[in-house]
């Protein structure tokens, strides 16, 4: 059981760590490496969210507060998605990805796995 995402994840991090390849990867290669990456740390994020006892309730918790709530449980995906985009975009850019274009749209994938898995 533990097998197939250990194997996924190993997969992802050969590909991405090639050492053969003397060019520069393309824009769909790198797509192809950090797109499964932010899809593991979304996927944590929103269980440790939708999971945590004050989400739902009323009066509604600040959602921002809940998200840097999650994170630590959500660490290494969260590390990989920086790496990756450090390894493939620059030092730098993982953290940027990170606290701008990713996490202003996490309160939107949230609310959609929310309302996805209501009855």
């Amino acid at each position: 059981m533990l097998l197939a995402p250990l194997f996924g994840t190993a997969l992802i991090v050969a590909v991405a760590a090639d050492p053969v390849s003397n060019s520069s990867p393309s824009a769909q290669e790198k797509a192809v490496a950090t797109t499964p990456l932010v899809r593991l740390a979304t996927d944590c994020i929103v269980r440790a969210v939708v999971a945590d006892p004050r989400y739902g309730k009323q009066p509604a918790p600040d959602l921002g507060d809940l998200i840097v709530d999650s994170v630590p449980a959500c660490r290494t995906p969260v590390h990989a998605i920086i790496a990756a985009y450090d390894r493939y975009y620059g030092d730098g850019s993982g953290e940027a990805f990170f606290m701008g274009p990713y996490l202003n749209v996490l309160p939107r994938a949230i609310a959609a796995a929310a309302k996805n898995a209501a009855p």
